[in-house]
């Protein structure tokens, strides 16, 4: 009986528009324990549901390893974190590498390449690198959701580090990508390839920044849940939605330069609808609920060969 009750309320909830309203519960139960989070669990939230923004510092925190799943040490170890930041800025600073008038984005790449032993001593040809570029989006988006730079630097990091680890495998998520595209809408892809368009679609671009500085704030930050949740394919689904929601507009389009005009300004409203149905796309595939099986166990999804015979 109270299972059939829940599952009515539940079911209630989702068509008056606040399925939110249990999710949110349910979190807050897994962050009320005072002692140790359950840092599998919190992963496990994130890939199913949207995290609030309420607390969506927090379980970022968690899951990229900026602060313990040990709660009584969180204080402790955000004051290290706030430390290890200073002496980074300062080691920059006095460098002369980074000035007060240095855009926050740029500071965190170069704190970040300093921390790892990347910095290179021809550091502004290495800012150039279009990975770098696209990491530097990420903390701006950060900027533009969060309010503390501590935390925003450390939070950014762990995005970096996320980045870092998929990134051999980009020219997989592109094929798999065009695979899915080609899947859902043929006729699309068809045009694509037809005006030479679909490789100067800067899908590596979209994929390294996470589509920081591509969807608005507002939206981005529930792809970025599934993301600290562990899935990397996620960015896969939203590229592909992203095409296909604007493939009315991308149709009339002849040349390529007008493809990536079409691109380039996705209004915020369009970016919600975009995300919604990225995640939706992304479940149907057979998204990565649990943990454990690799990043979206990408050997699965190796691109097809779409060589036809002549």
């Amino acid at each position: 009986m109270a299972t059939d009750e829940r599952n009515f309320r539940s079911s209630y909830y989702e068509k008056v528009g606040f399925r939110s309203v249990e999710e949110k519960k349910s979190l807050e139960i897994l962050l009320k324990d005072n002692k140790t989070l359950d840092k599998v669990k919190l992963q496990q939230f994130c890939l199913r549901f949207t995290v609030p923004g309420l607390y969506r510092n927090l379980v970022w925190k968690v899951l990229l390893d900026v602060v313990p799943i040990h709660v009584e040490s969180h204080k402790f170890v955000m004051q290290q974190r706030e430390q290890e930041y200073n002496d980074l800025v300062h080691s920059l600073h006095f460098m002369r590498i980074v000035m007060d008038q240095t855009p926050k984005p740029q500071l965190f790449i170069l704190m970040w390449l300093l921390e790892t032993g990347r910095l290179k001593y021809d550091w502004n040809a290495q800012l150039d690198n279009y990975l770098y570029q696209s990491l530097c989006s990420i903390s701006q988006s950060l900027l533009n959701v969060f309010d503390n730079d501590v935390d925003i630097y450390w939070i950014s990091k762990g995005f970096f580090q996320f980045v870092d680890k998929f990134h051999n495998d980009v020219p997989k998520l592109i094929e798999y990508t065009k695979n899915i595209l080609e899947k859902e809408d043929g006729i699309l892809f068809n045009h694509l390839v037809d005006i030479g368009a679909l490789n100067a679609i800067p899908l590596q671009n979209w994929l390294c920044s996470c589509f920081a500085g591509v969807i608005s704030e507002s939206s981005l930050g529930k792809i970025w849940d599934k993301l600290t949740g562990g899935s990397c394919k996620i960015l896969v689904f939203v590229a592909v939605v992203i095409l296909r929601t604007l493939r009315r507009n991308l149709l009339k389009c002849l040349l390529i330069d007008n493809v990536l005009s079409c691109l380039n300004n996705i209004p915020e409203e369009t970016a919600e609808v975009i995300v919604n149905k990225a995640i939706e796309m992304w479940q149907q595939y057979g998204s990565l609920l649990t943990q454990g099986a690799g990043q979206d166990n990408l050997k699965a999804h190796l691109p097809v060969n779409r060589s036809k015979p002549a």
